[in-house]
């Protein structure tokens, strides 16, 4: 027997000699680490999901090594302001995040969320997913829950459900609250009611994330509502795509900054996020009065077809389009999916109008916008903001970077190229072409400044012991392809992307593998 127990000891010791170091080794790269500091050469080992060494790694070995050639090494990208609730069961991968570096996702932003967080993690865990994705929980899908769109204050009971859901939310593994106070039904809230719900979710922790009731023509009162929440319920405050959006408004953006930084003064944590485009995207339901969008789309139909009520909503609709927007037609808002007329998309609401045989004038393009919502509920492209004020918002140190994205199947409509784009246009028209940013500070907006945030404790930083979110990039090449006019193309130059540990961009092309995580809140 002896001999035996010397044989098996040798071939142990043998396959012991053999294991490798790293899973993956990265040698020699240019790290950026997401802090904002300046870069440094190393080599850096993954082990086990985990970033286990980094330094100089001349003897060791891996699985798979990958000579990084002074490319950029900087963590994952984590977009915190995406829509992805209901496409994510359809394009599980998501490629278009993968391509444009982003390894991990917030969802539930502007109000909207699953409203039983445990099931949607649940069914996500099932399905595997390309990312890392995290939820907040949304108070218009809290409030359409409890009251539907009712255009009211909620009851006592009414409240107190709203309240036991956003807790539940929270325990379910939230990283926060989030509001939608430009949409229906949470525009028919007050602050109070918005109060009383942020509480229910600051014993957990998390952040309150917001898109504001207003940001063109009332942005001030917004966010000075914004702050009065966050310090009320004890939260961190983020606002969502920080932007100007009238263009009598243009260049607000320096007080509006002003205001954040004074909020921070007082002792209020508040960040800002942005998108890198001057055109937004919601549905066409922002340009009708918010009353005719309660109780449900029977009774919104009938609002928009009887004769005094559509005659009435008409004149709301062309003050509202001076006040709100500035704007003297809709020639600025373009159809980006019209599933009920697929041959609008790509066209302003101004052309359709035209192509529908009636005149060239506002009275005309409203009656055609209100033929299409009672049709259906088309999305569009609006193209309202500054340059000016997206550069100067983009250079603060507050602000960090985020697509506003959800998930469109390739090919389908005319969406914003947000949707492919985000982080590849940020480095290369904004870092390489125009020196708004300098790269390490760009990284910073797009990796530790959101994970502070949202409390993604070991990722946004390159460093030992950190979760393997890791993009690999030249920054010379990196670029976006994706336009307004043909917004379906994918970013090139981030040729590895690795999730957790496990390449999800190879050499620049998608692995079939799906190695993200639900990030709950701890």
């Amino acid at each position: 027997m002896r001999p035996i127990h010397i044989c098996l000891l040798t071939l142990l010791s043998v396959a012991a000699a053999a294991a490798a170091d790293f899973d993956i080794l990265i040698r020699n790269a240019r790290v950026v680490d997401g802090s904002g500091n300046p870069w440094f050469k190393a080599d850096v080992g993954i082990r086990a999901g985990r970033i286990a060494k980094i330094g100089t790694l001349p003897s060791a070995t891996a699985d798979r090594a990958i000579d990084a050639a002074g490319r950029v090494l900087a963590p994952g990208f984590i977009d915190v302001h995406t829509h992805i609730e209901r496409a994510i069961f359809i394009e599980p991968r998501s490629d278009g995040f993968l391509l444009d570096g982003v390894t991990s996702v917030v969802s539930g932003n502007c109000g909207t969320s699953a409203v039983d967080l445990k099931d949607f993690f649940a069914r996500l865990e099932k399905t595997g997913i390309g990312m890392n994705i995290a939820a907040l929980i949304g108070h218009n899908s809290v409030r359409n829950a409890a009251m539907g769109s009712a255009n009211r204050a909620p009851t006592t009971a009414e409240l107190a459900a709203m309240r036991a859901l956003v807790a539940q939310g929270m325990r379910d593994g939230a990283v926060g609250f989030a509001t939608g106070l430009w949409y229906v039904p949470g525009t028919y809230s007050q602050t109070s009611e918005v109060i009383e719900l942020a509480k229910a979710a600051a014993p957990f922790g998390g952040v309150y994330a917001t898109h504001m009731r207003d940001e063109g023509v009332d942005v001030e009162n917004a966010i000075r509502e914004a702050i009065q929440v966050g310090k009320a319920s004890r939260l961190p405050v983020q606002i969502s795509h920080f932007k100007i959006i009238d263009r009598r408004h243009w260049g607000k953006s320096e007080k509006t900054l002003q205001m954040v930084e004074e909020a921070r003064r007082d002792g209020l944590d508040v960040v800002v996020d942005q998108y890198p485009y001057t055109a937004a995207s919601a549905s066409i339901d922002i340009f009708f009065p918010s009353e005719v969008l309660a109780d449900g789309p029977s009774a919104i139909v009938e609002r928009l077809t009887t004769g005094a009520s559509r005659k009435r909503i008409a004149a709301q609709m062309a003050s509202e389009l001076t006040l709100r927007q500035g704007q003297p037609d809709y020639s600025f808002a373009i159809i980006a999916t019209f599933p009920e007329d697929r041959s609008a998309e790509g066209k302003s609401i101004s052309e359709i109008n035209l192509a529908r045989g009636r005149p060239k004038t506002l009275a005309a393009e409203i009656e055609t916008l209100m033929d299409m919502r009672i049709k259906g509920r088309p999305s569009i492209v609006y193209h309202v903001m500054s340059d000016a004020d997206v550069d100067r918002i983009m250079r603060h140190p507050l602000t960090a970077i985020a697509s506003d994205a959800g998930l469109v199947p390739f090919g389908e409509g005319v969406p914003h190229p947000r949707i492919y784009g985000t982080n590849a246009r940020v480095l290369s028209k904004y870092v390489r072409e125009r020196g708004v940013l300098t790269l390490e500070d760009a990284i910073r907006k797009m990796t530790s400044l959101p994970a502070r945030t949202f409390g993604f404790h070991d990722r946004g930083l390159l460093r030992e012991g950190f979760a393997a979110d890791l993009v690999l990039f030249d920054p010379a090449l990196v670029r976006d392809h994706a336009q307004f006019d043909k917004p379906h193309q994918y970013s090139t130059g981030f040729d590895f992307v690795i999730v957790n540990g496990v390449i999800a961009i190879n050499e620049g092309k998608p692995n079939a593998i799906r190695s993200g995580r639900i990030l709950r809140r701890q």
